[in-house]
């Protein structure tokens, strides 16, 4: 068995801020160590951000549509992303897709672009679609990143990743467990649009707002928040309990309601880290520094923030290292994260 890989690891996440795109080096000495030899993100063109923004409600024979659409997108920029980077003598690629449905409780998770057709265009080994195995092992499909941060990231005990959603893991003695927090820069950037601003950057507009305390409270009732884990959010789940609630204050400033969102945010991230010594930070929320102050100010856990390449390419990363324990059929889903019957091996493998 092989101690030493190259991939290509690719991940879209629900910000759509665009497809993340790595080449890691992996290798094993007595545990699994990485060299992020190149990186780049690949920003969504308008005709697409919008067809994925709105992709949650489409119907099924649409989102197939899409699918194939979405496939053959992604293939080209693999092969810009190999062809700029000269390289020829990778194992395989290994890609998340893009979540358009994630319902784990009916069943249901789909991730655009893990087509077998994937393979041909690029003639390529393809390993992709982590997700529905481990739904239809009962599990939440989500998340999949604790195996990686566990294994690459040894210094660290809890994570926190500040993306579309804030989710946390936590390493402990007899098992590890994570799951997502509450919706993140998945809100903040839709606020942030309403102001023509792609994203709050260093949280300015939601440093200028104030406390709306009704809304907090309104926030804080939603039933997700009373739930134990493992659990997950979805889009839908934000489209049927946020969107409503926000509704309600759309009359309110824009930076009141940022304010108070990220306001929220880290009170919830600062009550899961009660206890903690240390927690490593990253997604783009980490660059919030708004955020991250209002975290650290109610909290005694220390809060560490890696370079930026990792804060910015920690999923694909991970997502490469899936796709390496995959190709061993090693485990890469643990049951005590994601609820699934059993620790198991996920992923589909496509070959040119």
């Amino acid at each position: 068995m092989k101690d030493k890989y190259k991939v290509v690891g690719i991940m879209s996440g629900t910000s759509l801020d665009g497809l993340d795109f790595v080449l890691v080096e992996f290798f094993k000495e007595t545990k699994w160590y990485f060299k992020l030899i190149s990186s780049s993100t690949q920003p969504y063109p308008k005709k697409i951000y919008e067809k994925l923004k709105h992709s949650s409600s489409l119907h099924i024979d649409d989102i197939k549509i899409l699918d194939q659409f979405y496939t053959i997108y992604l293939s080209k920029q693999i092969s810009k992303f190999l062809k700029k980077n000269n390289e020829h003598e990778i194992d395989f690629i290994s890609s998340h897709g893009h979540t358009v449905l994630h319902q784990p409780n009916s069943g249901i998770t789909y991730q655009i672009g893990n087509l077998p057709i994937l393979a041909r265009l690029i003639n390529k080994k393809v390993i992709c679609d982590f997700r529905p195995k481990d739904v239809k092992m009962g599990g939440q499909g989500a998340p999949l990143v604790p195996v990686g941060e566990i294994k690459l990231f040894h210094q660290s005990d809890t994570f926190i990743n500040l993306g579309g959603f804030a989710n946390i893991t936590l390493k402990n003695e007899k098992k590890t467990i994570a799951y997502d927090i509450c919706p993140a820069n998945l809100i903040l950037n839709s606020l942030a649009n309403k102001l023509n601003k792609p994203y709050d950057k260093d949280g300015e507009l939601a440093s200028k707002g104030k406390l709306i305390p009704e809304l907090e409270r309104k926030l804080n009732k939603l039933n997700f928040f009373k739930l134990k884990p493992p659990k997950s959010l979805g889009i839908e789940w934000v489209k049927e309990n946020i969107l409503p609630v926000f509704e309600i204050y759309q009359k309110c400033s824009i930076n009141d309601i940022l304010y108070t969102y990220t306001i929220f945010i880290a009170k919830k991230i600062s009550y899961e880290l009660s206890g903690r010594k240390e927690a490593l930070v990253t997604g783009g929320g980490a660059f919030n520094s708004f955020l991250i102050e209002q975290i650290k100010n109610r909290t005694s856990c220390l809060i560490r923030i890696p370079e930026k390449k990792v804060i910015n390419f920690k999923e694909a990363i991970i997502f490469a290292f899936l796709g390496l324990l995959r190709d061993q059929n090693k485990v890469n889903c643990y049951s005590s994260v994601t609820g699934a019957k059993k620790n198991h091996s996920t992923g589909n493998i496509f070959l040119p």
